[in-house]
């Protein structure tokens, strides 16, 4: 009776299957449509009457998609209803709909990067409604880990992911009063604001301040400070306007949305990151190497200024050239060389360019040297964007904790260190050192390294505190804005 259910249940699926929806989700039907189609219509997740191992998997993991960030509320699956075969047919089609729609989601599929910036270009490889269904209806009892396996299998992606639950799964603070804007306060100033403070991190009235609930003391600065380092903010300890400002954003629905937000980020990244790898965290001004999960090497890195950001993506470091030349981009020639030449003629023979001109078209070339923008080192991942790792002789600039200072490229602190960690043990830094001079050289990679420019504003560090920085180019209140997560 049940087989024969089964068998009557062909023509409403494949009548299901293929209904015409809406344009946003048309291919996506259609997907589903040529997999029922290439199994005659057979249902997918129902056999003899009921459900198989893996759709009774697959549905236990699918409740649970708000865990992992996604936006299941278009598949609200209803529980079977009735025992006939058009019941079936619809239950097995929504089935299979929801099971793309959280495999394509956790793969990446809910924002193209792309359409946020044209210097975003990652590309997150999306999953096909084929390769989800064929994946989780073939795994048995074990359909919610083939599902759940779309998702990033990343340390970094499930560190954030426990933070989410436990932000979810914390009672809502009692509303605190706001704090006002105002001049700076520093240690040993009064102001009114400061009883708002010490209630914002349930501090009382120290004894430095002497019994005055309004003297803003070391006890105070102290913990201003703590929460500018993880806000990503200078970390003196005053009370100034972009802190107050921050104190202002402290609601879990706020921080919720800025780890969906994070979470979103990591299904950029290719599912494999390399054993040997370097990483670059734009807002952190931080880079790592990573050789076998651990972090063999880290220095401060300058990013590029808003007006001139650095992009996001993924390639492969191919080689070093120690005494490069700097090819001037165009951009930077028009914008700035030019008009700079206008005032004083002089302008490129004072600064050491060498210029050359073809037609209309001007090139510029600075030599190697100690003046050089590139420093002595530079690191090569050869990409659209035209970006790379390089030395600088503007070493000054590392002291700053916000460090958004380039065109767009990478400065390395310790770039000799950032080579000897990259490079064939006979390459150490002392050798490579010995090498700077006026000739450019070229030194190969054994192999190319994955070189990942990454925009993470919330991380938890090493120690498993959670790290927040400044959203120094509006990407992440982007992603925000595409998710629904802002009104």
């Amino acid at each position: 009776m049940r087989e024969a259910l089964d068998a009557r249940a062909r023509a409403p699926v494949r009548a299901l299957a293929g209904q015409t929806p809406a344009v946003g989700v048309r291919r996506e039907r259609e997907a589903v449509a040529a997999v029922y189609a290439a199994r005659a219509f057979e249902p997918l997740w129902l056999q003899a009457g009921a459900l198989t191992p893996a759709a009774s998997a697959a549905l236990a993991r699918l409740t649970r998609a708000r865990e992992d960030g996604l936006d299941l509320a278009q598949h609200d699956l209803a529980p079977l209803a009735g025992a006939d075969a058009a019941s079936f047919a619809a239950f097995d089609v929504a089935l299979s709909h929801a099971v793309v729609a959280y495999a394509r989601q956790a793969s990446g599929a809910r924002i193209d990067p792309r359409s946020l910036s044209k210097l975003i270009t990652s590309a997150p490889d999306v999953a096909s409604a084929a390769e989800a269904l064929a994946r989780v209806a073939s795994a048995g009892s074990a359909a919610g880990d083939a599902l759940a396996g779309f998702n990033p299998s990343h340390a970094g992606y499930r560190a954030l992911r426990e933070r989410l639950a436990e932000v979810r799964g914390k009672s809502p603070a009692p509303e605190a009063a706001s704090i006002a804007p105002g001049p700076v306060v520093k240690v040993g100033m009064s102001d009114p604001r400061v009883p708002l403070v010490r209630a914002r991190f349930g501090l009382d009235v120290g004894a430095e301040a002497k019994g005055d609930a309004l003297v803003y003391d070391t006890r105070v600065a102290s913990r201003v400070a703590e929460f500018q380092r993880a806000r990503g903010l200078p970390s003196d300890g005053a009370l100034n306007a972009r802190t107050v400002t921050a104190l202002a954003q402290r609601d879990s629905l706020r921080l919720e949305a800025e780890i969906l937000a994070n979470m979103e980020r990591w299904r950029w990244l290719p599912r494999e990151l390399g054993a040997l790898r370097v990483e670059v965290n734009v807002p952190d001004f931080q880079l790592r190497v990573v050789r076998d999960g651990n972090v063999v090497h880290s220095a401060r890195v300058i990013v590029g200024r808003p007006e001139t950001q650095t992009p996001i993506f993924s390639d492969m470091m191919e080689y070093a050239v120690v005494n490069p030349y700097w090819n001037v981009p165009p951009s930077i020639i028009r914008k700035e060389m030019l008009p700079a030449q206008q005032k004083d003629p002089a302008y490129f023979s004072k600064k050491g360019y060498e210029v050359a001109q073809r037609g209309s078209q001007i090139s510029v070339r600075q030599p190697p040297g100690e003046r050089n923008a590139l420093g002595h080192i530079k690191f090569m991942f050869p990409n659209d964007h035209a970006v790379y790792l390089h030395d600088t002789p503007t070493r000054g600039l590392f002291a700053n904790g916000r460090r958004a200072f380039s065109h767009g490229c990478v400065r390395v602190d310790q770039p000799f260190a950032l080579a000897e960690a990259l490079l064939p043990e006979e390459w150490g830094e002392e050798r490579l050192r010995k090498m700077i001079g006026r000739s450019e050289r070229t030194l190969r990679l054994p192999a190319h390294v994955p070189v990942h420019l990454q925009y993470f504003t919330l991380f938890v560090d090493e120690q498993g505190a959670l790290q927040e920085r400044e959203d120094i180019y509006g990407h992440s209140r982007k992603v925000q804005l595409a998710l629904g997560l802002q009104g």
